[in-house]
């Protein structure tokens, strides 16, 4: 067991997500969802937790695996063309991960999403959330529009809005 790893995330307190993505910043991220949804017909999501409850550190989950379950839990999963995308960000492990549906995954590939993630991360260590979200939003949907670019009439099949865990 990792006991760093197991004290940051008991003393990281769920405010802090608040601190961290205050209302202009949802705001914010909210509109750079719409306006890159405008471009593809992929849809994206983005979820932000605190920090890991105690079982969960306990088995020793990883970032990945409980984006993994917020993809499942958000229904990310669940759209017409297989073209969802969730980018996860958990602050006490400083970890951004971002799963993609079977449809775009098998077209943009694994090292497409760490890429993003790995820029996402460098922004977030220099205090810059808002910056690297929406850089993240951005180049998720340039990779959404080559692979599924708009048609006419386009229904929105997930919520724009950032989900707080």
């Amino acid at each position: 067991m990792n006991w760093r790893r197991l004290l940051r995330h008991l003393f990281t307190p769920s405010w802090r997500v608040r601190q961290v993505f205050p209302a202009h910043v949802l705001h914010a991220i909210e509109d750079a969802v719409s306006q890159s949804e405008n471009n593809h017909e992929g849809q994206i999501r983005v979820a932000v937790e605190a920090a890991l409850d105690l079982p969960a550190l306990l088995r020793g989950q990883t970032a990945g695996q409980r984006a993994v379950e917020v993809f499942s839990q958000l229904r990310v999963w669940d759209t017409e063309r297989n073209n969802g995308v969730l980018i996860y960000l958990l602050l006490a492990d400083h970890d951004v991960e971002i799963i993609a549906d079977r449809g775009i995954h098998a077209k943009a590939g694994q090292l497409a999403w760490r890429e993003i993630c790995g820029r996402m991360e460098q922004a977030f260590r220099q205090g810059k959330f808002l910056e690297g979200t929406t850089s993240g939003i951005q180049s998720v949907g340039m990779h959404l529009a080559a692979h599924y670019p708009q048609q006419a009439e386009k229904k929105n099949e997930l919520p724009n809005s950032a989900v707080i865990l």
